[in-house]
């Protein structure tokens, strides 16, 4: 139950949050040197999206908000599960980043 209580604020924030679709400038220092996009830009606002039920518009800003956001509140949770999801979703990102600076 505490755990519940802990992540519920989390997730009101994430509901209520509302980050531009496309800001003005962007935090990412890996896009500031780059021009490219790093694994995790646009999470922030797919999680937010996703927090809401636009599923669609999450997955268009990165497209593993769906995986980010269970890492996220896996954090909560004890389960036995939970360092396998954080290792493949670490590895995952990881792949993503590649893919998106390759391709």
């Amino acid at each position: 139950m505490k755990r519940a209580a802990g992540a519920a604020p989390l997730f009101a924030i994430l509901y209520f949050a509302a980050p531009p679709a496309h800001p003005a400038w962007t935090l990412c220092p890996f896009h500031w040197l780059t021009g490219l996009d790093c694994p995790l830009c646009g999470l922030t606002r797919g999680v937010c999206a996703f927090a809401k039920g636009h599923w669609r518009e999450a997955v268009g800003f990165n497209a593993l908000t769906p995986l980010g956001f269970a890492m996220l509140f896996a954090l909560f949770w004890h389960h036995p599960l939970t360092g396998r999801l954080w290792s493949a979703g670490i590895a995952l990102f990881a792949l993503y980043g590649v893919w998106r600076v390759v391709g």
